[in-house]
């Protein structure tokens, strides 16, 4: 089994930043990727930004340029830096890592108003 869990979520203004972590623990392979994803009220979830292994990259076009994903490999975290927050950026973030199965955290919630 695998565990995540995510931190860092919170209120933030328009234009802020916040900068969101997920450590992974258990029964971790070498080879898996990770990623971010979220959900706001009455939304479907979406991915929002996915990493390899190696640091392939990949970002939902809403966030290009404004969000930053990177993972420490031996930690077994991932993070999520979020520039130039926009309120349609409020939702639960979750992080996930994908093996032979796909496992999720819990979930950190992330509102962006003034």
């Amino acid at each position: 089994q695998v565990q995540l869990v995510e931190s860092g979520g919170g209120l933030v203004q328009p234009g802020g930043s916040l900068r969101l972590s997920c450590a992974a623990s258990g029964s971790i392979f070498s080879i898996n990727a990770m990623a971010w994803h979220r959900q706001a009220p009455g939304k479907q979830r979406e991915l929002v930004a996915a990493i390899s292994r190696g640091g392939s990259r990949n970002y939902a076009d809403s966030v290009k340029g404004r969000f930053t994903i990177s993972r420490d490999n031996a930690k077994n975290t991932v993070f999520l830096q979020m520039n130039s927050l926009k309120p349609e950026d409020t939702a639960v973030y979750y992080c996930s890592l994908v093996q032979t199965t796909v496992y999720w955290g819990q979930g950190t919630q992330v509102t962006v108003s003034s």
